[in-house]
């Protein structure tokens, strides 16, 4: 185990130096030019000009990457070109919302999906099961804006149940919760539907098992028989699946944050992206980046303790 987490260690070093050079190349080939968003509409060339001395932007692209690096190794990140506030100190002001978002959208796409794919299991070609297939398809199909508008329309404006967006509040508040119900939903019903089929894929060839079909005989309850000798031997490809949608909820609520107007680091970077301010978005596509890896590392160490037989060597 100590060391399957040095080597995904090093592999993350040298993931985030890959990244770090694919992203500051396309900020740089793609159109526009940053000094002249900082400058304004009423900037002269002379006044671009010396804003791109300031920012070192006339150096060879070489020499901007390497100086980058060295300041990134030492925990700076920049300023944003926009606000001149440090970029590591503008990301962790809006990291929070974000990482309360995701987790609250795990949390209904785990526990939506597990309970449709496994009903879907035990019933196959039922109507429940027809239904459960329904709802994957649906859930997988429906874009983000389109359900977070409708749920919007209805729960917010029409019903005034909950909160139209923001998130202002601590989340154990009744207030903090209710902000997070709408975009918690419209974020994890994708999620949740994935992780339905795979639960139902999974507990399907699982039940049918030489080992399942020994504890019926030998009389264990059924109960015991789904959520003991079925369930936790159908979790590996359920946690894979749990795994990688949450690091992907994780740098993918760019979306939902802009609907439910959530200042997180989704939508810090699309404004980023949208003003050519290359520090934060270098350091936003690195956040996340390293949370995706570090999910993913969490996810094998989870696999030895569901399954005692997986060791990494």
């Amino acid at each position: 185990m100590v060391s399957l987490i040095i080597q995904r260690t090093l592999q993350l070093v040298f993931l985030l130096f890959g990244i770090s050079f694919l992203v500051f190349s396309s900020m740089h080939i793609a159109p526009g030019n940053p000094a002249a968003v900082i400058g304004g509409p009423t900037a002269t060339a002379s006044d671009i000009e010396a804003i791109e001395e300031n920012l070192g932007l006339n150096d060879p692209f070489l020499t901007q990457y390497a100086r980058y690096v060295g300041n990134a190794v030492q925990g700076d990140f920049g300023y944003s070109y926009q606000t001149t506030q440090p970029v590591a100190d503008a990301i962790m002001v809006r990291f929070p919302n974000t990482l309360k978002l995701a987790v609250a959208s795990m949390i209904v796409a785990v526990i939506i999906g597990i309970i449709t794919g496994l009903i879907s299991a035990l019933r196959q070609n039922s109507w429940l099961d027809v239904s459960a297939t329904t709802f994957a398809l649906a859930g997988i199909s429906i874009p983000n804006f389109w359900l977070g508008a409708l749920l919007i329309l209805v729960f917010a404006v029409n019903l005034q149940w909950l909160p139209v967006g923001g998130m202002s509040n601590p989340w154990y508040t009744l207030d903090g919760i209710k902000e997070l119900i709408l975009p918690a939903i419209t974020l994890g019903t994708g999620s949740a539907a994935m992780i339905a089929r795979m639960a139902r894929s999974s507990m399907l060839e699982v039940i049918r098992a030489d080992y399942v079909r020994t504890a019926r005989a030998k009389g264990v309850k059924e109960k015991n028989v789904i959520w003991i000798h079925t369930l936790k031997n159908a979790m590996i490809p359920i946690i894979t699946i749990i795994g990688l949608n949450f690091g992907f909820l994780l740098g993918g609520t760019i979306i939902t944050e802009k609907v439910f107007a959530i200042n997180g680091v989704g939508r810090l970077m699309i404004d980023a992206i949208a003003a050519r301010d290359f520090p934060m978005v270098q350091g936003s596509v690195l956040l996340v980046a390293t949370l995706f890896v570090l999910v993913n590392l969490l996810i094998d160490i989870i696999y030895t303790y569901i399954d005692p037989r997986i060791k990494y060597d």
